[in-house]
């Protein structure tokens, strides 16, 4: 049984679950097309390129008709846990007849992370989902009925994201306004700021924003013109200090509630974007309260089709687990004959090791790119870690805040002796604390990093990369960070790949087997300005 998923609205993508496995998951943003992206023609000729026959069902994940959850829903609607508000029927559809499946965009959250889980069908577990507009707590029984335990905070995401442009002079005043990347930006942030008590403005900000609600629709900032957070600029030493105590306030309120009404220890799954926050990952294992805890790489709307895809199989088979891979977007697109700028090499990765112990900076693609936002060795810049300059470089070849911190991508073996062992990390959802001072260019201004873990089966590829690493310099790890313009999702084709590396001055970059060197370009121009 095929089960052709589509989310619509920003982060748009299209799915097929194939007799339960992830045949794959595409992204509108993907591919060098703008970040959340909806789903558009040209991913629907993807993904029909991507199927060999009519699919048994399609999955509709529900949503609205405009910028906000306030407005008119579609099909399976965005708020509602009750299965009665789903739309299942048979329609006509490319000739055939099939099923069509729509669940609300609630319900999608709660499935795509139980079916990626390890967790097993059939036993209970808690659920949190918290993004943009919804924030709370529900029960999944052994039928996988849906309780929904409380609500503890509206517009979580959305409160947590409008403290920074609070601060940033370049956001203007009014309503309806909002940037997506706002909230990855604090994130990083918090981390420079100082814990403890409220002052007296803090408090007000704080506790303003929280009780606020419909906030994106009703609260104007310049209502804050006379306070001193106003404009202040988001790399002000008070602002950082605020974002820090605002980012602990969001989480201890839905800690507090957690605290008293899920007391049975089980497992614990996490949807919606406020799980890409590896700050609060980290906090919810260390809380003692679940048995285990499980954020998915799609755990933001990029996951949304394969949650209601899951569902819909769970509604036509009774199993509500999918069987995948991180990798499971699409393969690399050679659109270009080899650019006349690079010296093209059969791969000798020791060859490229020397070269990365040498300070070298790599686009490093392989096999299908990764579900999800975050880069996980398929679609990466990778460097050494030993020196701080090569994080400034990073940035700098990003187009990027100074302050954003670069993530580490690292054997699982070198977890435990390079970082205060959390466990492993495979998609790079949780902080750890650094315990080297040999890795400067990943460790971020409070200690910590954004890890992510590699093994054999999981990343061949990278494993071996980074174990010849090790063999050479001692360090079984790299500085590794999406491979993508700005505003964009990762790149896909070589046509961008080229421009992106000679424009942010790559010294080369590997695709399969083939290393596309550029140090002999670089050259030649550097000779060039100089005469």
């Amino acid at each position: 049984m095929r089960i052709l998923g589509m989310k619509p609205g920003h982060d748009g993508h299209i799915c097929s679950l194939n007799d339960g496995r992830l045949e794959f998951s595409i992204e509108a943003e993907k591919d060098s097309w703008p970040r959340y992206e909806v789903v558009t023609p040209h991913i629907m000729a993807r993904a029909m390129e991507m199927i060999d026959d009519v699919p048994d069902a399609i999955a509709m994940s529900g949503w609205v008709k405009g910028f906000h959850s306030v407005s008119a829903p579609t099909d399976g609607q965005y708020f509602g846990i009750d299965p009665a508000d789903r739309v299942i029927e048979t329609r006509t559809m490319m000739g055939r007849e099939i099923t069509y499946f729509a669940s609300s965009h609630e319900r999608s959250h709660i499935f795509c992370s139980f079916a990626l889980s390890p967790f097993e069908q059939g036993k209970p577990f808690y659920a949190l989902t918290w993004e943009g507009n919804i924030g709370a707590f529900y029960l999944v029984d052994e039928q996988m009925n849906i309780v929904k335990i409380g609500d503890v905070m509206e517009d979580p995401g959305n409160k947590y994201a409008y403290l920074y442009a609070l601060a940033d002079p370049k956001f203007p005043d009014g309503t309806g306004f909002f940037r997506f990347e706002d909230a990855g930006k604090l994130m990083a942030l918090c981390s420079y700021g100082e814990p403890g008590e409220m002052t007296s403005e803090e408090r007000f900000v704080i506790d303003k924003v929280l009780a606020q609600k419909s906030i994106l629709l009703t609260l104007d900032k310049a209502e804050f013109r006379h306070n001193k957070f106003y404009n202040i600029g988001v790399e002000h030493p008070a602002f950082k200090t605020l974002a820090r105590k605002h980012s602990d306030a969001i989480f201890e309120t839905f800690h507090a509630f957690a605290r008293e009404h899920l007391t049975e220890g089980l497992p614990l799954v996490i949807g919606g974007g406020c799980g890409l926050n590896c700050d609060w990952n980290s906090a919810w294992k260390a809380t003692g309260l679940f048995a285990d805890v499980f954020v998915p790489p799609c755990t933001n709307d990029s996951g949304s089709a394969i949650g209601t895809a899951a569902e819909a199989q769970f509604h036509l088979t009774g199993s509500a687990k999918v069987d995948w891979s991180v990798y499971a977007g699409e393969d690399f697109v050679f659109d270009i004959d080899v650019p006349e700028e690079a010296e093209v090499i059969t791969l000798e990765v020791d060859t490229l090791v020397s070269r990365l112990e040498e300070g070298a900076v790599l686009a490093w693609v392989q096999g299908r790119y990764e579900i999800g936002p975050r880069a996980l060795g398929n679609r990466s810049i990778i460097a050494s870690t030993f020196s701080s300059e090569i994080h400034k470089r990073l940035n700098a070849i990003k187009k990027r805040e100074g302050f954003r911190p670069i993530a580490p991508i690292c054997l699982e073996e070198e977890v435990a002796r390079l970082f205060e062992n959390d466990g492993v990390s495979p998609h790079m959802l949780y902080f750890q604390k650094v315990k080297s001072d040999a890795v400067p260019a990943i460790t971020h201004v409070d200690g910590s990093a954004r890890l992510q873990s590699v093994n054999a089966e999981q990343n061949p590829a990278m494993f071996d990369l980074l174990s010849r690493f090790k063999a050479r310099t001692g360090y079984g790890i790299l500085c590794n960070t999406s491979l993508n313009f700005n505003g964009t999702g990762f790149i896909n084709r070589l046509s961008d790949l080229h421009a992106y590396a000679v424009d942010r001055g790559l010294d080369g970059y590997v695709v399969g087997d083939r290393y596309f060197c550029l140090q002999a370009y670089h050259a030649r121009n550097t000779l060039k300005d100089a005469s």
